[in-house]
């Protein structure tokens, strides 16, 4: 194809016949947003475009921001490109973003996954020509369990911590795995209390999902409260002073990168859950195949390996630099993945 419909540069993903960038690292004009991850949503751009569960997520982290909501599948046009958004199952109000100009049509996932959480709007693959998906776990060792199984575990675990008179302290993301976790803790267990920033982000969520109650802690909560209680907290929150008052507690973590061994240990994490708001492998090459793109630009994560893949199966598959992290939960160990990966394979 001569004149791509979207192109990488040092801004971002850019469609220069719509003058609009998809997740821009970098101010510009016009943007379309996919979701409120700070490594897709920066502060900076003149003109927001996003799905509307997203506006007050945005709005929180970014502050006073021009942004216009849309409805999933709804279109608009831009100088003859039509845009559409749709759900990436991510998290709340995650979309992915189709373009389509004189027939080619482009997808670009952003951040997705196939299992339905319960409180994202499911993903559905879009048919296209060419996809943009990201590969942040894009390896054959990362197989995830089904999510009722994963949370039946948590809560098991949550019960017997309180069986011995110990606080459970679990650590997910603010913003998406934090309220994934809320979203199915048994309250019957016990209280559950959050963390000032989980609690902020939960309260925005709130006016879009139906979550169990929680407790805010403060400066004012006593030490006596937490015993056999849940405490939720970013990761960022472990062995600071703040934890200390939950003693006696054990330690978890939610994450896809428990799936390799050591990364507990590095973390000096008690217990680890694996569950991640990405695809595992086979939800990517799933993915793939359901949209119908014979050309693949492969993103952030293990792109090389599983492009290299894709074109054994005999897909046109090449990757892209970006500015992608993955979810901020899981930089901590990002740079546990090289060593993971040789002890894997």
């Amino acid at each position: 194809m001569k004149n791509k419909l979207l192109v990488f540069n040092d801004k971002g993903i850019y469609c220069a016949q719509a003058d609009v960038y998809l997740d821009p690292w970098r101010p510009v004009k016009n943007a379309i947003i996919t979701h409120g991850h700070s490594d897709h949503a920066r502060f900076g751009h003149r003109y927001y475009i996003t799905h509307h569960y997203n506006i007050p997520i945005l709005k929180h982290r970014l502050g006073d921001i021009v942004v216009t909501g849309k409805e999933w599948g709804e279109t608009f046009t831009i100088n003859g490109v039509t845009f559409s958004l749709h759900p990436a199952g991510h998290i709340i109000g995650s979309s992915q973003v189709r373009v389509e100009y004189k027939g080619e049509v482009w997808v670009f996932t952003g951040d997705y996954k196939t299992e339905d959480d319960g409180i994202s709007t499911p993903y559905e693959a879009i048919r296209c020509h060419t996809l943009i998906t990201e590969n942040t776990f894009g390896l054959p060792a990362f197989r995830w369990l089904p999510q009722a199984e994963v949370m039946q575990d948590i809560n098991t675990w949550w019960a017997q911590n309180k069986a011995e008179g110990r606080t459970s302290v679990l650590f997910g993301y603010t913003l998406g795995k934090a309220q994934r976790l809320l979203k199915y803790l048994d309250s019957d267990i016990g209280p559950i209390y959050t963390h000032g920033a989980v609690e902020n982000m939960t309260e925005v969520l709130r006016t879009i999902v139906d979550f169990p109650p929680t407790i805010r802690i403060t400066q004012e909560t006593k030490k006596e409260a937490f015993p056999g209680s849940m405490v939720l907290a970013p990761p960022s929150a472990h062995g600071t002073v703040w934890i200390r008052k939950m003693t006696p507690y054990v330690t978890a973590a939610a994450s896809g990168w428990m799936a390799f061994r050591g990364a507990r240990r590095r973390r000096a994490i008690d217990k680890g859950f694996v569950l991640s708001d990405h695809c595992d492998w086979q939800g990517l090459l799933e993915s793939v195949k359901a949209t119908g793109a014979e050309r693949i630009i492969c993103t952030h994560g293990y792109s090389d390996i599983f492009s290299a893949y894709l074109r054994e199966l005999g897909y046109d598959a090449v990757t892209e630099n970006t500015q992608y992290e993955g979810d901020e939960e899981e930089i901590s160990v990002g740079n546990e993945k090289d060593t993971e990966k040789k002890e894997e394979l």
